[in-house]
């Protein structure tokens, strides 16, 4: 997938870091116990990065970061504090343990409070293969940028303009202890190159783009595909037409698709469903999806852009499933919310690791090919979801099919349906799999969604 040269890169001081990043949290606890609190936890971070954009074949900004966070967590029995600083020097962090304890003495009791379970924390910690440091130099990083810009703007005579093309490298080191004894230690690099182009003229204008994201720079696309494939996008988008007002099999693009993975999520998340704020209160056991539909949890991935051998609460992760036979399997929970609804941590606090959806497709070119008159959406806008009863009403863009095959450019449309009868009606999920999100999934067709256009 990629022609990006390695280089030699610095010393990696990553361990020693985490080490100093691991003591630190330890003398932290110690501290807290000090001064009383029954339990504690601590998480420690230290993360850099660059960000680099052009347009128009100049420089716009080059920026570099370097962070560092430490944040306390005391319980006094149900009572519980918190604070939090960037300052490394004793004094400093002393003053955040002792705020922590005395918000936790003002507080009200919470008898869902305190730290997950002692036996429920990880104590096997495999090589995930998330670490891939890359000594990105700004110079480097706005050639990079540059080469995929231009190579947008010179893949079509259309493209008459640009937002812009970026690149982005991060490195995060994390430590995550408490008082059960427990140290979890992550590190994890991330890359991206990006690129946003503008075609046409006036009125006529339409804007895409393209980006590539990975753990390792290995695994991006070249900034010459990524700009060429923006500019396909782009153009491909020219001349749009509404639609006037309709019931028609809705196809989402792999791009899109997740979003209506990421609904499913917020609606059967802990933090939702104990304020009853949820569409699939009292769903677990429930038919949500067509019998041939699988939703699997894999946290342990190999260079997965969400694997964790522990959650926020440092309770071992697992592969579980979530959706079975279109059954709903359980909920996304914490310790937190796992106790405030009477039951057991998903090991989720903090959110999935890696979803992955099953097929009964192969790609979208396979699910456009069997539509005699549809809606593909690559574009979704607004927020018009209502989480409470899965309303489902969001701006869209795309492309009208008939007789299986593209027709034209579509945009001005709203798409609608109720997320509940929306996932009861997903027809195909294609193997087309978006690499650049924890949620794998292909294209998604959804029959008997109302488009809303002109007319």
């Amino acid at each position: 997938m990629n022609a990006i040269s390695p280089d030699l890169h610095a010393a990696d001081d990553s361990q020693a870091r985490l080490d100093r990043l691991s003591e630190l949290s330890e003398r932290l606890l110690a501290r807290a116990r000090a001064l009383g609190a029954s339990q504690a936890e601590v998480s420690c971070s230290e993360e850099t990065g660059l960000d680099v954009n052009v347009r128009l074949g100049e420089v716009e900004t080059v920026e570099s970061t370097r962070d560092r966070g430490i944040a306390v967590t005391v319980y006094f029995g149900h009572r519980k504090g918190s604070a939090s600083t960037a300052d490394l020097h004793e004094s400093s962090l002393e003053a955040t343990v002792a705020q922590a304890c005395a918000i936790a003495r003002h507080t009200e009791d919470d008898p869902a409070s305190g730290l997950a379970d002692a036996a429920l924390m990880a104590r096997a910690f495999p090589d995930l293969d998330s670490w891939h440091p890359w000594a990105l130099e700004a110079d480097a990083a706005v050639d990079l940028a540059l080469a995929c810009e231009a190579a947008g703007r010179d893949a079509d005579p259309r493209i008459g303009n640009s937002d812009g093309a970026s690149v982005g490298s991060n490195a995060s080191l994390s430590v995550y202890a408490n008082s059960h004894g427990f140290i979890g230690r992550e590190r994890t690099t991330s890359y991206s190159i990006g690129c946003a182009l503008i075609a046409g003229q006036g009125e006529g204008m339409q804007r895409d783009g393209w980006y590539s994201s990975a753990l390792a720079r290995e695994d991006l696309q070249t900034p010459q595909a990524i700009g060429r494939r923006a500019a396909e996008r782009t153009v491909a988008r020219l001349q749009p037409r509404s639609l006037a007002t309709a019931q028609m099999p809705v196809i989402f693009a792999p791009e899109i698709s997740r979003s209506l993975v990421g609904h499913l999520l917020g609606a059967i998340s802990g933090g939702a469903l104990y304020r009853r704020a949820s569409f699939l209160l009292d769903s677990v056991g429930q038919p949500l999806f067509p019998a041939w539909l699988d939703i699997d949890e894999r946290p342990h991935l190999r260079r997965g852009l969400r694997s964790a051998a522990f959650d926020g609460d440092g309770v071992a992760t697992r592969e579980s499933a979530l959706v079975s036979g279109g059954v709903l399997q359980r909920y996304v929970l914490g310790s937190y919310s796992a106790r405030r609804l009477g039951l057991q941590t998903t090991a989720n606090a903090g959110g999935v690791h890696n979803l992955r959806v099953s097929a009964n497709a192969k790609d979208l070119a396979e699910l456009v090919a069997g539509q005699s008159r549809a809606l593909l959406v690559t574009e979704l806008m607004g927020q018009g979801v209502n989480a409470v009863t899965g309303d489902y009403s969001r701006g869209a863009g795309g492309f009208l099919v008939e007789n299986g095959a593209i027709s034209h450019p579509v945009d001005n449309v709203t798409v609608a349906g109720n997320l509940r009868q929306m996932f009861q009606r997903i027809a195909a999920v294609g193997a087309d799999i978006d690499p650049r999100s924890h949620i794998h999934i292909g294209s998604v067709l959804v029959d008997g969604l109302t488009v809303a256009g002109e007319g």
